[in-house]
């Protein structure tokens, strides 16, 4: 004989445990929804060509690379240079012919010049540019920084007799660096490359973002590229924007950020 409490127990035990499954299995679904697999599924992209600017190299997509791979993107981080625009571009396009396509083009500081030149490519789906130039066809590096106010920063470029730039550590520290931790900033003073001041005066011949959709990525607190500057080449992209409170390097302070945009841009 069950008694009519115990029924109503045992009825309650088993509409609980029901729910509990319930909410499990919304639970998993959801996890498949965002798992890399079903993000990677979502993409149109295929893969994601990174720039690095001047004064560095592949390394200062370290951060960001992991994130990029765990959506489910292939990543190709470009070795340029920094002799001229003429063969960072190069480099560039070399990067794109090998690379599965679609291809999402990123671009840091200088390396925005490049891509506004080598993304000129039908395997290129769009652009970003992190914290980065981004000159319309028959302008310079140095035609759109001219527009605005000189920069505290520059005075701590340092050139060599064969034309070469360099930031000196205080530089690097103080303005390039700005946000990381010490270690971080010593390890990108040690790894810069010199950059060929030839390069700041060639002007690109034709302007990717006028064709291709652009996303940007503008650091509020940048002391290399000015940020107005940044928010005024998202007007004429007519770009889809994020601002991030950063210094110039936006992809090591601010990672996730900054490959979130990547990601949309992949889509």
């Amino acid at each position: 004989m069950i008694i009519p409490n115990v029924v109503i127990e045992i009825n309650d035990r088993r509409s609980h445990m029901s729910r509990n499954l319930g909410l499990i299995f919304s639970a998993l679904v959801a996890f498949a929804s965002t798992s890399p697999a079903a993000v990677a599924a979502d993409l149109k992209a295929k893969t994601v060509v990174l720039v690095h600017g001047a004064f560095a190299d592949g390394s200062s997509w370290q951060k960001v690379i992991p994130l990029l791979e765990k959506a489910g993107l292939k990543v190709v981080a470009v070795q340029n240079p920094l002799e001229s625009l003429e063969s960072d571009v190069a480099f560039t396009k070399r990067a794109i012919r090998d690379a599965e396509e679609p291809i999402v083009l990123v671009g840091h500081s200088w390396g925005g010049v490049v891509i506004t030149e080598a993304g000129d490519d039908q395997k290129v789906k769009s652009l970003v540019y992190v914290a980065a130039y981004a000159p319309d066809a028959g302008q310079s590096l140095v035609d759109i920084a001219s527009k605005y106010p000189d920069q505290e920063s520059r005075k701590t470029f340092v050139k060599d007799e064969d034309g070469y730039l360099k930031i000196s550590d205080e530089g690097i520290s103080t303005y390039f660096a700005a946000g990381l931790s010490p270690d971080e900033q010593r390890l990108v003073a040690v790894v810069q490359g010199r950059f060929h001041v030839r390069a700041t005066t060639t002007p690109v011949s034709h302007a990717a973002w006028r064709d291709k959709p652009s996303f940007m990525v503008v650091a509020t607190e940048d002391q290399i590229i000015a940020p107005q500057m940044q928010r005024d080449q998202v007007k004429s992209a007519k770009a889809e924007m994020i601002e991030v409170p950063s210094g110039h390097v936006a992809m090591l302070s601010h990672p996730d950020e900054v490959a979130d945009l990547i990601v949309k841009a992949a889509r």
